[in-house]
C-alpha cells in the first residue's frame, strides 16, 4: 500500500480568532517558533488575548502576498469550531487560500464551509483525522535511519525535540526529516499522520508509512506521543515504537512535575526505569535500539538548578543531556 501524504501547501496565514489567553493559540505558536518562513501573519478577531507578534493581515491582505492556507491556530475546550468563526473561514476560501485545522470538529462537517471550498475548489484538510485507510504493521526494518522521542510523561518536549534534532542535523548538512504524529507537528511538517486518530490496529502500520525506505544516510525524527507509563496514553506510545522500528532513543523528561499529566494518583517513573522499558519494547522491531541522549524541559528551573538536573540525568543514563530550546541539541547529534 502506498502513502498519500498530507499536503498542506504554504505560505500560511495563522488564524487566531478571538482566542482567550496565549495558550489557547498554542498551535499557531508551534508552528510561528519552527516554520517562521512560512508564516505571513497572523489574523485576530475583536477580544482575541493572544499575539505572536506577527503582522496584522486579514484574509485579502494575507492572499495578496501570497498565502496558500489559512491555518486555525487555536486550541479550545473541546476542538471546536465556534459558529462565528465561519464567516472569516469562508472568506479565506474566497480569497484564495485552502484551509487547515488540527480541532477535533471537522472543518468538512461545516455546510457552509463546505460548499464554499467545493464551489472555488479548495481544500479542507482536517490534519487531526486521518484521510486513507493504513495496514496492519509488519515490523519490517526499513533503509534509512530513524530516531523517535519518548517520555516519562506527556508533554515533555517530544515534538520540540525532534525538530531541534532535525535542525541540528540538517545544519551539518545531514539528510533529515521531522515526521509529525499530532495535529501541530503536522501543521509544522505539512505533512504526516495525527496516530492517536487510527484505528488501534494500524497505529503501528501508520508510523511505518510515514518512515518508509529511505537512503541509508537519512535519518527520520519521529516525534513520539503519550509515555508508556501514562495509564492513559501507553497504547499509542507502544505503537509509535512498534512502528518506527528506531535505531535511536531520546528520551524526555521535566525535572520539576509531581505527577502523570491529568493523573495525581500516578507518580513519574525513574529515567532509568523508563529508559529502559522504552528500549526492552523497542527491541522487538529493532533489536539495535539504543539510547543516545535525554531532553529535559528546564524552563521552569533557575540556571543552578538547569546545570545540576542535566547533569544528573547524564549520570544516571550515560548519555549527553541537553535542554534543546537552551542548550540546543548538538550533544545528542555528537552522539549519533
Amino acid at each position: 500500500m502506498s502513502f498519500a501524504p498530507l499536503d498542506i501547501a504554504h505560505p500560511y496565514l495563522l488564524f487566531l480568532g478571538d482566542a482567550p489567553d496565549a495558550l489557547a493559540a498554542k498551535t499557531a505558536r508551534g508552528v510561528a517558533q519552527f516554520r517562521p518562513e512560512w508564516c505571513l501573519g497572523q489574523w485576530r478577531l475583536p477580544d482575541c488575548k493572544a499575539d505572536l507578534g506577527l503582522p496584522e493581515l486579514d484574509a485579502a491582505a494575507a492572499a495578496a502576498l501570497g498565502a496558500r492556507t489559512m491555518i486555525v491556530g487555536v486550541a479550545n475546550a473541546g476542538g471546536l469550531l465556534p459558529e462565528h468563526w465561519q464567516g472569516a473561514l469562508i472568506e479565506a476560501l474566497e480569497s484564495g487560500m485552502d484551509l487547515a485545522s488540527g480541532l477535533h470538529a471537522k472543518l468538512t462537517d461545516l455546510p457552509a464551509v463546505a460548499a464554499a471550498a467545493q464551489r472555488l475548489g479548495r481544500q479542507l484538510h482536517d490534519v487531526r483525522h486521518p484521510r486513507q485507510d493504513y495496514p496492519v504493521g509488519k515490523g519490517r526494518l526499513r533503509s534509512g535511519k530513524r530516531l523517535l522521542t519518548v517520555g516519562t510523561d506527556c508533554s515533555v518536549g517530544k515534538m520540540y525535540t525532534s525538530l531541534a534534532l532535525e535542525k541540528e542535523l540538517r545544519a551539518r548538512g545531514v539528510k533529515a526529516d521531522f515526521r509529525a504524529t499530532g495535529q501541530t507537528g503536522i501543521l509544522i511538517a505539512g505533512c504526516g499522520v495525527s496516530v492517536d486518530a487510527v484505528v488501534a490496529d494500524f497505529m503501528s502500520g501508520a508510523i511505518e508509512a510515514i518512515t518508509p525506505d529511505n537512503e541509508p544516510d537519512h535519518w527520520d525524527l519521529i516525534e513520539g506521543q503519550g509515555s508508556l507509563f501514562h495509564a492513559s496514553y501507553a497504547g499509542v506510545s507502544l505503537a509509535l515504537l512498534h512502528g518506527s522500528a528506531p535505531d535511536a532513543l531520546v528520551l524526555c523528561h521535566e525535572p520539576k512535575r509531581r505527577h502523570m499529566r491529568g493523573l495525581p494518583h500516578y507518580s513519574l517513573p525513574g529515567l532509568k526505569e523508563c529508559a529502559e522499558a522504552n528500549l526492552a519494547a523497542a527491541r522487538l522491531t529493532n533489536r539495535n535500539v539504543r539510547l543516545v541522549g535525554a531532553s529535559l524541559n528546564t524552563s521552569n528551573l533557575e540556571p543552578a538548578e538547569r546545570l545540576a538536573a542535566l547533569a544528573e540525568a547524564e549520570g544516571e543514563l550515560g548519555v549527553p543531556a541537553v535542554d534543546p530550546l537552551v542548550t540546543g541539541a548538538a550533544r545528542i547529534v555528537d552522539e549519533l
